[in-house]
């Protein structure tokens, strides 16, 4: 069984993964009130929740938890753990610290091998969650090479996965990551943090009605920008009145996310004609977009490939995916030295 900590940004979460059995326990807590006043994550008052949220859920975990479809308690968890895996980067610096820090005192006070993991190892191995049963080893292979989207507040990647867990990055945002677009963009149409969410739900009107850029829309570049899509829509705000704002406000909506979804999902496309994959991943936070996820299925299904997706639970920050990631790919797990396992908050993917 496998123990799994992550507290890269604003989340603090525990998960138990069990290699036969699968998810046997999974614990978050959020942050999302104490930052929502700020319009974003301030990074000391993430640090100091994560110190106040680590010891309840730590405690949920030590009383037990129910075994999938049994009723039975998992009895002294901290007896059938086999290895602790931690984030290890990339994230903010004293978020990861405090994660660390409790990894190495579990590890010692439990006598358990302690490795660190790559937060967006864990993203993008998250869509293959749902499929995991007592044949996901023999049936694995069927999926690979797989093409990875991976989408959140802080990265936009295209990633293509062999069978032997070889990883290439196909594509990357020059500047801002797509969910941070949506969430500055929210910010601009005076909506709460956080924002993605916020503009999906205001997005019920016409996606057409309005045009904005899609950045390398005219080259086979692999490659992202979305900080011109949030400054045009600056601009075209600004020469709005705002009775005409409120007016147009779910077309406004609509066409800002789909032109991110449009820039996403154009490189896709590119990438399906340049490599051969026999399945498509979407990941991370923005990946619980239902447009983004239909629009990439729309994809898969004319390519005729099987497009993935993670558990609704999975698409943020959590312990689950970490776990996960350790099992689908240990031979990249970190470990810890004598317990010295370091924070990475700009570790890359590779």
């Amino acid at each position: 069984m496998i123990l799994a900590i992550e507290s890269s940004c604003d989340e603090s979460a525990l998960a138990l993964f069990s290699e036969q059995d699968g998810i046997c326990g999974e614990w978050v807590s959020t942050q999302i009130e104490a930052h929502r006043p700020f319009g974003g994550v301030v990074p000391g008052l993430a640090a100091r929740e994560h110190l106040t949220n680590f010891f309840p859920l730590l405690e949920q975990l030590l009383k037990g938890t129910p075994r999938p479809l049994q009723n039975a308690p998992l009895a002294r968890p901290e007896e059938r753990v086999h290895r602790i895996v931690v984030t290890q980067g990339p994230g903010l610096a004293g978020c990861l610290a405090l994660g660390i820090s409790l990894a190495k005192a579990l590890s010692l006070a439990w006598d358990k091998p302690l490795f660190g993991v790559n937060h967006l190892l864990g993203h993008v191995f998250s869509p293959f969650i749902p499929l995991f049963d007592a044949h996901f080893q023999e049936n694995r292979q069927r999926y690979f090479p797989h093409l990875s989207l991976l989408v959140s507040g802080g990265n936009t990647l295209l990633i293509s996965i062999d069978a032997d867990n070889s990883i290439k990055v196909l594509a990357q945002t020059l500047d801002d990551a797509a969910g941070e677009a949506l969430d500055k963009g929210a910010k601009l149409l005076h909506l709460p943090y956080p924002g993605g969410p916020e503009i999906e739900r205001a997005a019920t009107g016409d996606s057409s009605k309005y045009t904005f850029p899609v950045a390398f829309s005219e080259t086979r570049e692999l490659k992202f920008s979305f900080s011109g899509l949030k400054t045009s829509l600056r601009y075209f705000l600004e020469k709005l009145p705002p009775a005409t704002i409120a007016t147009e406000f779910p077309h406004i909506c609509a066409s800002y996310q789909q032109a991110v979804i449009d820039a996403l999902t154009l490189k896709v496309k590119q990438c399906l004609t340049q490599h051969t994959f026999n399945s498509i991943g979407l990941c991370g936070g923005v990946s619980n977009n239902k447009a983004l996820r239909s629009a990439l299925k729309a994809i898969g299904d004319s390519h005729n490939i099987p497009t993935l997706t993670p558990f609704s639970q999975h698409t943020g920050d959590n312990a689950t995916m970490i776990a996960f990631a350790s099992y689908m790919a240990p031979e990249k797990l970190v470990p810890s030295q004598k317990f010295n396992l370091a924070f990475h908050p700009t570790l890359r993917l590779s």
